[in-house]
């Protein structure tokens, strides 16, 4: 692997990792339970992403 795609990696990495703390954290604010529902399996989407690029390496 290319010292370019690991840094694409690491970049996609960070950022999943970010939009899963933040779904987790408004998930946890919301009242209504369908968007925390909703915001708690965007939650595990991107944790599932996160472990996807995690693979790669």
């Amino acid at each position: 692997m290319t010292s370019k795609e690991l840094l694409y990696i690491e970049d996609a990495l960070g950022h999943e990792n970010i939009m899963k703390s933040c779904c987790t954290k408004v998930s946890e604010q919301l009242q209504d339970v369908s968007l925390s529902t909703y915001m708690a399996e965007l939650e595990k989407k991107h944790c599932e992403l996160f472990n996807k690029f995690l693979n790669l390496l």
